[in-house]
């Protein structure tokens, strides 16, 4: 008997979608504020040569060391018109208005001239302190389209930030608070990550407030959203909406990658959650610090797998 499957239905962790609408504005990758460089911490020591604790230990001390790295960040976009694309034809409709009046039609978004007030959107997501001068990685559709940010920090500190740079290709965008001297986190080499190394997801999911998820590395070198450059970490450690932008970090606190995405039929937590790896993070938010956006060479080339049957076709013995 053939049992019909429902497709799985792919949720991006934006903003927080349990607690505000969308926001809709695109930013510009144009530079503010923009830095000659950004310092960042980096350890390569392979993951998996990480001292990791025995089942039933405590995450205390891991935590302790990341918790200050990871903020808060709330965007708010002002309340603003903005255009309707498919009018309705019966409120277009001159004897529609001439009975109702305007206002009718203008208070569901299809007045005469195609607008809809938006009222105030607010959105939260998470960010990640890279550098000790106030330079803070999250994702770009954290960002996309406030018009303030407000960050806090662990300290409870509510400063403003401003964007650095976004790059929607990759999901990722830098922004900058004025404060100094801030626990900045430290990077590992993500290429060195391995299927079953044992992570941590910090972050602020629904506004909770900083919650601390665990799992493992389930997979790696994902591409299933559809943005220009994918290259998943996989992990079953909980990540919910407003998490996005937090950290993934591994057994000694080292940042792995940048929480980013959950696949999901219902929206909630179903154990498949990806992170942007740090490696390439770390790319994109030099090139964003340096000059607020990201230049990449193209190749006219497209790569395929090799199946069975072209190795055959081809005579390969791998």
């Amino acid at each position: 008997m053939n049992h019909k499957v429902p497709p799985v239905r792919r949720t991006v962790a934006i903003l927080s979608l349990a607690l505000a609408g969308s926001v809709a504005a695109i930013w510009s990758a144009t530079a503010l504020n923009a830095s000659p460089s950004v310092s960042v911490k980096v350890d390569d020591k392979p993951v998996s040569s990480s001292t990791v604790s025995p089942l039933g230990a405590s995450y205390a001390p891991i935590v302790k060391r990341v918790a200050p790295s990871v903020v808060k960040v709330l965007v708010t976009e002002r309340a603003k018109n903005v255009p309707v694309q498919d009018m309705s034809p019966l409120f277009n409709n001159p004897g529609f208005r001439e009975f109702f009046g305007d206002q009718f039609g203008q208070q569901f978004g299809q007045g005469r001239r195609g607008v809809m007030r938006q009222p105030q959107q607010e959105g939260l997501g998470s960010g990640v302190i890279v550098s000790a001068d106030g330079y803070v990685l999250t994702n770009s559709h954290v960002v996309k389209g406030a018009d303030t940010i407000k960050v806090t920090l662990g300290d409870g500190r509510e400063l403003s930030a401003k964007v650095v740079g976004t790059d929607p290709q990759t999901d990722l965008a830098v922004i900058k608070i004025d404060a100094k001297d801030l626990p900045a986190i430290t990077f590992a080499d993500s290429d060195k990550v391995e299927v079953g190394d044992r992570v941590l997801a910090v972050g602020n999911p629904f506004g909770i407030g900083q919650t601390v998820t665990s799992g493992m590395v389930s997979g790696l070198g994902r591409a299933t959203l559809g943005l220009d450059y994918e290259d998943f970490i996989q992990t079953d450690a909980a990540i919910n909406p407003g998490n996005s932008g937090g950290a993934l970090v591994d057994s000694e606190g080292r940042l792995i990658g940048v929480n980013t995405a959950i696949l999901s039929r219902t929206g909630g937590f179903q154990g498949i959650g990806f992170a942007i790896p740090a490696n390439l993070a770390r790319n994109v938010m030099e090139q964003l610090a340096k000059t607020g956006k990201v230049v990449r060479g193209y190749m006219g080339v497209s790569v395929q797998d090799i199946s069975p049957a072209l190795a055959d076709q081809f005579k390969l013995s791998d």
